[in-house]
């Protein structure tokens, strides 16, 4: 085996979120910039059911561009929101963020499959800019390629390891276990397989751009037919409207963090800061999606047919129409919880509010279903 070569664990496809979770109770727990958010799924029948959830909000810079800075807020953090969510499962399904993994897909003819690790080990060579024993590294046979009958499709994922061991340690230092790995984009394809559940057809052959708007950056997915074909991050976010409040209101990061939320801010709030902030994220994505026509889409002359906005910006008022009128493609709030059944714990409204921001944790929590 190739994990036997490198000296590597020969799960790490179940760890990295490739393989299959084996139908482990499972959480799923995302570590964002400004929070820990778990999510509980059950089956009802055919469908999924939303048990529980939970937001606990980090102390401010726990995190720095993805990595983790105190160590022990974050630990406290996932270890109040367990509390909280009242939840007896303690194994978690957690994922690095896309910027820190290296994946590819990779075309191998049928005629050399059967030395399949000689050649992603050659690949891999060439594609990761780091010692080979310095990565967790394998690989997943996706299936014939729709292009050619000739070639095998297969995904080349790798990530250092000190990346992941960090996350599994503060996990640990939590009190749960760390059952598995995934890659934050990847889980939420996963999330976003029910939001397609929603539209003609089941979405089949159409373009979506999902944006997830974070606290300091905007991740942009493009997904076609269950593929990513696109992604890329722009640094703009939320904190930037939280810091304006600040300034202009002279309150602390906590305080306009709250007002930001709740909408209790002083008169003038919507006109002088909302408004603008607003026209300015929907310009930010219009040029996202200029990127994206400018690469990806002239070789393969594809036009976005739906734009979906996550994350905990999504929700600001006017986002969405702003986007729309922008971009003139149909905008939508992403929701993936809508063709679920809810137990009688969820409260409905606080659901569609804080919704758009658990795609992720939807996503890790789903992979207790592979």
């Amino acid at each position: 085996m190739l994990s036997d070569k490198l000296g590597i664990g020969t799960n790490w496809l179940d760890n990295l979120g490739l393989g299959k979770s084996k139908n482990v109770p499972l959480l799923g727990l995302d570590i964002s910039s400004t929070s820990v958010k778990l999510v509980e799924l059950s089956r009802s029948g055919k469908n999924y059911q939303i048990e529980r959830y939970v937001i606990e909000h980090l102390p401010k810079d726990a995190l720095s561009e993805g990595n983790l800075v105190d160590i022990e807020g974050i630990a406290d953090a996932i270890r109040k929101a367990w509390k909280r969510l009242g939840s007896s499962t303690k194994n978690v399904a957690i994922a690095i963020p896309t910027a820190m993994a290296i994946y590819k897909k990779l075309l191998v003819p049928v005629t050399q499959s059967d030395d399949m690790e000689g050649m992603i080990e050659s690949e891999a060579n060439q594609i990761i800019p780091f010692p080979l024993d310095e990565v967790n590294l394998d690989y997943q046979v996706l299936g014939p390629s729709p292009g050619s009958v000739d070639d095998l499709e297969v995904l080349l994922c790798a990530a250092r390891k000190e990346k992941v061991e960090e996350r599994v340690a503060v996990v640990e230092m939590a009190g749960l276990k760390a059952h598995l790995v995934d890659v934050e984009s990847f889980a939420m394809m996963t999330a976003f397989e029910q939001i397609q559940q929603q539209l003609p057809d089941h979405g089949m052959n159409q373009t979506f751009a999902l944006f997830d708007i974070g606290a300091t950056k905007i991740h942009c997915n493009v997904i076609r037919n269950g593929q990513q074909i696109y992604y890329r991050e722009q640094a703009f976010g939320g904190q930037q409207l939280t810091r304006d409040i600040q300034r202009r209101y002279g309150i602390s990061f906590e305080e306009a963090e709250n007002g930001k939320r709740s909408m209790a801010m002083p008169d003038g709030y919507e006109s002088e800061l909302l408004h603008p902030f607003v026209d300015s994220l929907a310009q930010e994505i219009q040029r996202a999606l200029q990127f994206f026509y400018t690469t990806v889409s002239v070789s393969q002359y594809l036009r976005v047919d739906y734009i979906l906005l996550a994350g905990g910006c999504s929700m600001l008022p006017g986002l969405d129409d702003a986007v729309a009128s922008r971009t003139q493609i149909s905008t939508m709030i992403a929701n993936p919880f809508t063709t679920m059944v809810q137990s009688s714990g969820i409260r409905l409204k606080d659901l569609l509010l804080d919704a758009p921001a658990l795609l992720v944790a939807c996503g890790l929590a789903m992979r207790r279903f592979d």
